[in-house]
């Protein structure tokens, strides 16, 4: 079926409804759902975070979802085409779960290294974010699931994020903020885009005339659908005159009742209502849930469903940034390490795999480093392990040693409901209560059961989330109170830290009982009704000597000491911004005493965005392992063995401290957070700061080296040559940058304008091309409001990363 009659099936559909109808349309029937209209043969559309995975309807650990690299090890491929296979991963996984609109890919930018988010965006370059994000949206989309593009626009940062007004210069809001949106609708035409909590130079995003109906439809003439983040809606009027249309979640929206009240009262245009309620229906029509409509992608025309595990484990393979690696100490060769491998730190047992807030999926399975080391060693060579240091002396919800169930009561205490649980952490929405129990019936929740110690001394308990609590442990109650919102994220319940509420002396061993009550257990935020709250524990605290005595020790009689560092939800999450670039506990006093006793330390840090490594010159290699999804740690062996090669590189500068950081800001003053740095932020930025990053953008090393033999330029491609010059097969990504001839300081010195990669065998040459985009060439007209082509003299940079600019030359453009 073609366009035009798609069209006129929408219209057909569209002039059949109601006001009530049409309104209902606009707004969710409840957390993740649209409402079916059977009068016009529409089923419900059903949408579901989030970038790493499908979790479907319900955030349930029993629920499993594929679960893939954080979106900046995806970027750290610089490969749209294995981009392009993680969306069609997603998609066969969104069919698994009946779900047809996937709720990314994220493409915010990495304004600062404190962003707390930081690891569910791509890079700090508009550029490679839009390539990535371009073909991630048309890899799902090409099966037939719709992809959301958020979130519209500068949502940079967590800080204050449902009130903040980011003020953002014009030239700075198109050239960087603005830019990968632009590229994405262009290239992939997503089907819906996802509008930002925050205000953007005044208006709230979903409110936004001029930058939602203004730029995005009117200028890039794209014809989905607008959908707010959860909970961003705040005024009928203003959000459909502003260009949203769906808001979310429901049913109690802005939209909905309130709309068709307000097209009643004058306050608003029925054609406003028809024009949202149109984009809705088209969508309906592309996932095939509109009778009378095949979908826009039958299932006969999809591709051949990817293999989840093989994509994961190669994203995470091709992700791996290896940024130093002297006397060349990786790969590993088992053959002459008679005196075996010392693998040291908790997280090569137990890696952080995703980040954590909305986009939290539960992973069919986990790799660790430790067990895919196990499996792929021979068995003659010796490999330890030590835990090294307790990544942090923060609480986590409740888990090892807990043995755990709810108890749902009505008002009289009259019980509606028990379940099992496999932690400390309860999140149910109004409609996925267990045992099917009616939310306005419940009154208390109660978490009880038991735990064992593992060590003797002073526990620690406490709460997370938002109401009445009241904790008893062994009989003695540590907490009796209430916890109110600190401010006014009214997601602080499911993304706030978790609060300490006493400390009580267990015997190692010994069972006792633990009950956490929760009196007013129900959260309500507009439509976001349900119950979430979590009980917290942290083991006694203790010296970390022994410990990393025991490390050291392991590392001295080792032929190679392999360490993992990592940080923790505590530390980079949803919800809230970063205070520190340190790692967490004693990492860094670990890695400098094991250094100190193997001079051949290899250290694995296992983050999704920068931390300060003040042991780096002091270590043979260090290999940045991001949030690595589930084949995480097979992946990881295979690197360190060589059986493949770290394909990786930097989507975003890493720094040596955060004191060196060209942009920090990201807590508002006065409700404003000013974007004052205009268009330098990145590498852009470090151009024209004082200090020096500890590794820059577009950085990464293989296991062969290249030389870079010829540059040509034409008006509008680059053709590279480059040679493999070492002594086994690799790849390289070759990046091109441009800068005017002339220094400009208005402009950065240069900017990145394409990349491609060249494999080649040892001692072969490759030639790639890589396009060269007029708008390479341009910069925002302010005065004018347009894209404008600064004439003049450039020079063009074949270049290994942002500061190893391999050759250049000369391009006049008129």
């Amino acid at each position: 079926m073609n366009a035009a009659d798609r069209e006129a099936r929408v219209e057909e559909a569209l002039a059949r409804l109601d006001l009530d109808a049409k309104a209902s349309l606009l707004s969710g029937q409840d957390l993740w759902t649209l409402p079916a209209l059977p009068e016009i043969g529409l089923a419900s559309i059903v949408m579901s975070d989030g970038p790493v995975g499908v979790r479907g309807t319900a955030f349930d650990p029993s629920d499993t979802s594929l679960t893939l690299p954080s979106p900046t090890a995806l970027a750290a491929t610089w490969d749209p085409d294995l981009a392009r296979r993680a969306g069609r991963a997603l998609a066969a996984e969104a069919h698994r779960k009946g779900v047809h609109v996937l709720l990314a890919p994220t493409v915010n930018l990495h304004r600062s290294p404190l962003g707390g988010r930081h690891f569910e965006c791509y890079s700090e370059d508009p550029l490679l974010t839009a390539r990535i994000g371009a073909a991630h949206v048309t890899g799902v989309q090409e099966c037939g699931v719709a992809a959301t593009v958020k979130h519209f626009v500068a949502n940079d940062a967590e800080t204050e994020r449902f009130t903040v007004t980011n003020r953002i210069g014009e030239r700075a809001l198109r050239e960087l903020y603005l830019a990968p949106f632009e590229q994405i609708v262009a290239e992939a035409r997503p089907w819906l885009v996802m509008s930002a909590y925050n205000a953007v130079n005044g208006p709230t995003m979903t409110e936004n005339r001029e930058l939602q109906s203004g730029v995005l439809r009117g200028e890039w003439g794209f014809d989905g659908v607008v959908v707010s983040d959860w909970l961003a809606a705040r005024d009928t009027v203003r959000a459909i005159e502003g260009g949203l249309d769906v808001a979310m979640p429901g049913p109690r929206t802005v939209f909905g009742r309130a709309l068709a009240a307000a097209v009643r009262d004058g306050r608003v245009s029925e054609k406003s209502v028809d024009d949202a309620v149109r984009n809705v229906l088209r969508l309906a029509a592309r996932v095939g849930l509109l009778d009378g409509l095949p979908p826009e992608v039958p299932a006969e025309s999809r591709p051949v469903p990817e293999d989840g595990r093989a994509v994961a484990r190669e994203i995470a393979t091709r992700s791996f940034v290896l940024l130093h690696n002297r006397a060349s100490v990786l790969p590993l060769d088992p053959a002459v390490l008679p005196g075996g491998i010392a693998l040291i730190g908790r997280a090569a047992e137990a890696p952080r795999v995703l980040g954590g807030g909305s986009a939290t999926v539960f992973p069919e399975r986990v790799v660790s480093l430790l067990d895919a080391l196990r499996d792929a060693l021979p068995e003659a060579t010796p490999l330890t392990h030590e835990p090294g240091t307790d990544l942090t002396e923060a609480l986590a919800v409740a888990g090892e040693g807990f043995d755990l169930w709810t108890v749902l009561r009505a008002e009289r205490g009259a019980v509606l409901a028990q379940q099992e649980v496999t932690s400390g952490r309860i999140r149910w929405t109004d409609s996925s209560l267990p045992g099917g129990v009616d939310y306005d019936a419940l009154a208390t929740v109660e978490l009880t059961g038991r735990f064992t110690p593992r060590e003797s001394g002073s526990h620690t308990f406490g709460t997370r989330g938002v109401g009445a609590f009241t904790l008893t442990v062994d009989g003695h109650v540590l907490f009796d109170g209430e916890h109110r919102s600190a401010g006014a994220d009214p997601l602080e319940a499911l993304t706030g830290r978790p609060i300490p509420r006493g400390d009580i002396e267990l015997r190692a061993g010994e069972p006792v009982e633990v009950v956490l009550l929760a009196t007013t257990p129900k959260m309500e935020y507009g439509d976001l009704r349900g119950v979430s709250f979590a009980l917290a524990h942290a083991a006694p605290a203790r010296s970390d000597d022994p410990l990393i005595d025991r490390a050291v020790a392991a590392a001295a009689s080792a032929d190679v000491a392999v360490v993992v560092v990592a940080t923790t939800e505590a530390v980079e999450s949803e919800g809230f911004d970063r205070e520190t670039l340190r790692l967490p506990g004693r990492q860094d006093d670990l890695v400098a005493r094991v250094a100190a006793a193997n001079p051949r330390t290899v250290v694995v840090v296992n983050a999704g965005s920068p931390v300060e490594m003040p042991w780096r010159d002091d270590v043979a290699a260090v290999l940045l392992s991001w949030f690595p999804g589930q084949e995480g740690g097979a992946a990881l062996a295979d690197v360190l063995l060589g059986l493949d090669e770290p394909g990786g590189r930097l989507p975003t500068t890493w720094l040596a401290r955060l004191t060196d950081a060209p942009v920090t800001r990201v807590t508002p003053e006065d409700g404003v957070l000013p974007y004052d740095e205009g268009v330098f932020i990145g590498y852009r930025a470090w151009q024209r700061h004082p200090a020096v990053p500890a590794y820059p953008f577009g950085h990464g090393l293989g296991y062969t080296t290249w030389t870079y033999e010829t540059l040509e330029t034409t008006a509008d491609s680059a053709r590279v040559r480059v040679r493999n010059t070492g002594d086994r097969p690799g790849r390289e990504t070759v990046q091109l940058y441009v800068g005017p001839a002339e220094a400009d300081p208005s402009r950065p010195t240069h900017w990145l304008a394409g990349f491609a990669t060249a494999t080649a065998a040892p001692g072969e040459m490759a030639d790639i091309e890589v396009p060269l985009p007029l708008r390479a060439f341009q910069i925002w007209d302010e005065e004018t409001s347009t894209w404008t082509t600064v004439p003049g003299d450039y020079r063009i940079h074949a270049a290994h990363d942002a500061t190893d600019l391999r050759l250049t030359t000369t391009l006049t453009i008129p």
